[in-house]
């Protein structure tokens, strides 16, 4: 364990905290999900409530393997991304963990948890890497990340690749098709199906660490409403290329807006825009609360003059434009 307990990181997305204080109406934009969902119903039967879910997710694994193209020994699932996180964590044998500033804030923690120590910008036992990253959104191109994965071949080393936002971005960048003992890589259909309250994440790796992952996680850890979201999820996949066609044009009126108010902008590629206010940025999203509007105050991803934004639909994105140019003056 480590010397001195860690503390929990600061997420976005407290909005229900939030509406208690500032009313219902509060629009929230610091979360980050797909505003674009593909339509369909999820029918669960309420007799599967009265029995424990199949600890296997065999069925589950067979959707996910049928969809990814992937063998169900490959996979791994979880309560969301960050159960898996704290789980790889656990079992892997590296010491050290090189994680870049800024990123998510869960890596760190969960390396540290697990009593690794954690470096950055120097090779590691471990390297997390999130692509798009967050919160940035910058995409790195699949050919580079190719790279970072031969690299950690060579090395004997561990490439950690979250890809929770990569259906939202260019999916044709993932590398979650790549087979190799050096490699893992983590998805999610919290952010693209905009359903962070069921918690539902799932990876790929070779199968003697997706064993260990699954044998250390918690039993049951995905509820029955859970799967069965996720079940009639995954039949709709291919859907969210129009989704992430709607963001991209969303997003790039919207960078073109912003750049009309002076500020400057992270280069995303996905739902989401990580905007460097010149400000403190505690007091910016506290400014933009009088308006209405809760924004991710990015302070704790190593950026204190930045807010992020999630990409919304144009009469939801000119409210937040409007708002921050009130604030900037």
């Amino acid at each position: 364990m480590p010397s001195e307990f860690p503390k929990k990181v600061v997420h976005g997305g407290k909005i229900q905290e939030m509406r208690r204080i500032f009313g219902e109406s509060l629009l929230d934009v610091s979360a980050s999900m797909n505003p674009f969902v593909p339509e369909f119903s999820c029918a669960y039967n309420h007799e599967d409530l009265a029995v424990y879910p199949d600890d296997s997710y065999t069925a589950l694994k067979e959707k996910i393997a049928s969809v990814f193209g992937r063998d169900t020994e490959e996979i791994c699932v979880g309560n969301g991304s960050a159960e898996i996180i704290r789980v790889f964590c656990k079992v892997t044998d590296g010491k050290t963990c090189r994680i870049d500033m800024p990123t998510f804030g869960e890596y760190g923690l969960s390396a540290r948890l697990a009593g690794k120590t954690v470096v950055q910008n120097t090779d590691a036992d471990i390297r997390f890497l999130c692509n798009p990253n967050n919160p940035t959104g910058i995409l790195t191109p699949r050919a580079e990340m190719l790279q970072y994965a031969e690299e950690a071949e060579d090395a004997g080393s561990l490439l950690f690749v979250d890809e929770a936002f990569m259906e939202l971005a260019e999916r044709d960048e993932s590398i979650s098709n790549v087979r190799s003992e050096n490699l893992f890589v983590m998805r999610s259909i919290t952010k693209c199906f905009t359903v962070p309250g069921i918690r539902f994440g799932f990876a790929f790796g070779e199968p003697e660490l997706i064993e260990k992952i699954e044998t250390a996680r918690t039993p049951w850890t995905v509820n029955a409403f859970a799967e069965c979201y996720a079940m009639a999820a995954f039949d709709h996949y291919a859907e969210l290329k129009e989704s992430a066609a709607k963001i991209t044009e969303e997003r790039n009126w919207y960078m073109q807006e912003l750049a009309k108010l002076g500020v400057s902008c992270y280069p995303s590629q996905v739902n989401y825009i990580t905007i460097d206010t010149g400000r403190e940025a505690s007091a910016v999203r506290d400014a933009m609360l009088s308006h209405g509007i809760l924004v991710r105050d990015c302070t704790s991803f190593t950026l204190p003059t930045c807010i992020r934004v999630s990409v919304e639909t144009r009469e939801k994105n000119r409210r937040v434009l409007e708002a921050l140019a009130e604030c900037l003056r």
